[in-house]
């Protein structure tokens, strides 16, 4: 009797606490709804803008291909020689350079997919268009970041990769 007095009142509260979490659901994007381009953060329009990863180059990074900007980051730690450190250098402003072009055109792209939703106007041609455009941005930008990590590889040797991969943490370095 006393467990099913239990297991009733364990269904009262739970058929109720479901009941008032479906009227008070709030989105988890409500803050965001504020955002002068809904799908990217104010950090996310800097970083993009400015040349940064954004984190493009995981697949790279992840799998032992160093990164130009850590490279330069840890250039005493690795034993950069002279020839080295400009060509990493070199790698680095290229790609910075690219990828805060292209940044420049995914952010524009995507506060024109937003502003069309906002006008409540929008096709699906146009739709198709503007995604397409803007996932062409994001190629771009990723194959640029991706380059840099396979360039910057390529300037190193054996040990450095080792020590850099020890360094991020991505090994114990044995």
């Amino acid at each position: 009797m006393k467990s099913l007095l239990v297991g009733i009142t364990f269904a009262v509260l739970s058929t109720q606490a479901s009941a008032e979490g479906a009227h008070h659901a709030t989105s988890p994007y409500a803050q965001e709804a504020a955002r002068d381009i809904k799908s990217l953060s104010e950090p996310d329009v800097d970083e993009l803008t400015r040349g940064g990863g954004w984190g493009f180059a995981k697949p790279a990074e992840l799998n032992g291909y160093p990164g130009p900007s850590h490279v330069l980051q840890m250039k005493d730690r690795l034993g950069l020689t002279d020839d080295q450190l400009l060509k990493v250098q070199e790698a680095f402003d290229l790609m910075q350079a690219r990828a805060s072009e292209e940044g420049k055109v995914f952010v524009e792209i995507e506060r024109k997919l937003d502003a069309a939703f906002r006008s409540r106007a929008i096709t699906e041609s146009e739709l198709r268009d503007l995604v397409a455009t803007a996932e062409a941005s994001r190629s771009r930008l990723r194959f640029i970041h991706l380059a840099a990590h396979l360039e910057v590889t390529q300037l190193l040797d054996a040990g450095q990769i080792a020590a850099y991969g020890k360094e991020r943490g991505y090994t114990d370095g044995d």
